[in-house]
């Protein structure tokens, strides 16, 4: 079944970037690389508050040995785990975005490696197509147009609350610190008509910076359960009705 975006939902370069503004559900997006050193944390959090959410991540991470009794927590609590692209390319230029910066058959191989590693840890088994978040969270239409061609469905983070910004360690020109991350996160939710209704939310694995956001992630999920948010997967978010898992609500 062709994956075709419904009219309600906004569209970035082609790629979704929001879902239903009607529906008080949100879809948390956790990314990983070089560094997952919260992953654990945040896989409690998750547990402990009966969250499923979606993890992309890079050949780097599945390949470091440490991270991998994750990866398969990932798959056996019930989160969604996707590709991120296996060596982290850049898709097109930072100042022109419509400047492709690989090849099709580049793009193409480097994905399959990242969807063939982590279907060997059990993930991307289920019916429907495979949901991807672009490396550096940055492309154009021509990798939308190459990853459908592929039964792959490529999205985008809903900009706006920064919660994007945990990566960024001291001294670099982005750097907030985490609790004003999570606390501009909630005053988004409160000053916006909509909310965070439809949201693909993004934050990070780990990072270089000495202040760690995934201490932040319980109270933070707290918050917004308190606010009356649901919590699922991006599969849940984005599938047809006709491919969402038979668990879905």
């Amino acid at each position: 079944m062709a994956f075709t975006p419904r009219p309600e939902w906004t569209l970035d370069h082609g790629a979704v970037v929001r879902a239903d503004r009607s529906q008080r559900t949100i879809a948390l997006i956790f990314t990983g690389g070089d560094y997952g050193e919260g992953t654990p944390v945040i896989l409690d959090a998750l547990r402990d508050r009966g969250i499923r959410a979606s993890f992309f991540v890079t050949g780097q991470y599945v390949k470091t040995p440490q991270y991998r009794p994750w990866l398969r927590r990932m798959v056996s609590e019930g989160h969604y785990l996707g590709p991120h692209s296996d060596a982290h390319l850049l898709y097109c230029d930072w100042e022109d975005r419509s400047r492709t910066l690989v090849t099709r058959e580049q793009f193409e191989q480097d994905l399959q490696a990242n969807m063939d590693a982590l279907r060997a840890l059990g993930a991307l088994r289920g019916p429907g197509p495979v949901y991807f978040i672009p490396p550096y969270e940055w492309f154009n239409e021509n990798q939308v147009r190459w990853a459908a061609e592929m039964g792959v469905v490529l999205f985008n983070f809903t900009p706006g609350t920064g919660s994007n910004r945990d990566w960024a360690p001291e001294g670099h020109r982005a750097f907030v610190p985490s609790r004003t991350i999570a606390r501009d996160i909630l005053a988004y939710e409160q000053r916006e008509p909509d909310g965070l209704n439809g949201f693909l939310l993004l934050l990070h694995l780990g990072s270089l910076r000495e202040d760690k956001m995934h201490p932040h992630i319980g109270p933070l999920l707290d918050a917004l359960l308190e606010r009356g948010y649901r919590f699922v997967r991006v599969d849940e978010l984005l599938g047809s009705r006709e491919s969402r898992p038979a668990n879905a609500k």
